[in-house]
């Protein structure tokens, strides 16, 4: 679903400020000798300081020096707009007007360099949280216990009889040996078995015993040994 574009009155005004004092520093700059591109170059360089100082203002607590550099900024570009608003002659600008137009780009280099590398993190103050907390281990209390009296004489114990052993409880009765189960191995499974006892022998060089003829056949212990039986 396509969005409805809105025109923000805030921003439409901003652009047509900027677009007004870009064009008042631009023939400021030009009056005052700085022809060609460097004419262009000048209403940047006070734009990026004017933002820069503005930025440094919104993230750091501690913003007196972006306060000085944005009212720096500020006042350049206000000068232009009022200077080439008929207030200045500018086929016949001041000498003091053309040096400060000429040493423009230092100042603004020298409030660049300064907000882009002071450093913004607030100095620790005394007692906050950041600052460690020693904590002393506590003293040991040595608590002292007077001394018991000592008995006259110890008191007599009766004597100790050992418990009588318990007898002996009889032996279980063993358990009826189960009589071994004769288990039929059908013809055609002895067949396959043998194939798979022959195809292990050929593999490994062994005979096959009863675990992985069980395993290989997934048959029960009790037929896996008759067969294993019946092929020896």
């Amino acid at each position: 679903m396509p969005r409805t574009i809105r025109p923000d009155a805030v921003l439409v005004q901003a652009v047509i400020a900027g677009a007004l004092s870009f064009s008042h520093l631009h023939d400021l700059a030009d009056a005052a000798g700085q022809n060609g591109w460097k004419a262009w170059a000048y209403p940047i360089s006070v734009d990026l300081l004017l933002v820069a100082a503005w930025r440094r203002m919104r993230t750091t607590a501690d913003n007196g020096p972006a306060w000085v550099w944005f009212v720096i900024a500020l006042t350049a570009s206000l000068g232009a707009n009022v200077a080439t608003a008929g207030m200045l002659d500018l086929d016949n600008v001041p000498p003091w007007l053309r040096i400060l137009v000429a040493g423009w780009p230092a100042l603004a280099f020298l409030g660049g360099t300064l907000l882009a590398h002071t450093n913004s993190a607030p100095a620790a103050k005394p007692g906050s949280v950041d600052e460690p907390v020693t904590v002393s281990a506590p003293q040991p209390v040595t608590v002292e216990r007077e001394p018991e009296p000592a008995p006259d004489s110890a008191p007599e114990l009766p004597p100790v009889t050992a418990p009588a052993a318990p007898e002996p409880a009889p032996a279980p009765e063993p358990l009826p040996v189960p009589a071994p189960v004769a288990v039929t191995v059908p013809p055609a499974l002895l067949d396959h078995a043998r194939k798979v006892a022959d195809s292990h022998h050929a593999t490994t060089g062994n005979r096959i015993d009863t675990a992985t003829l069980r395993a290989r056949l997934g048959i029960p212990a009790p037929l896996a040994d008759a067969i294993t039986a019946q092929l020896a």
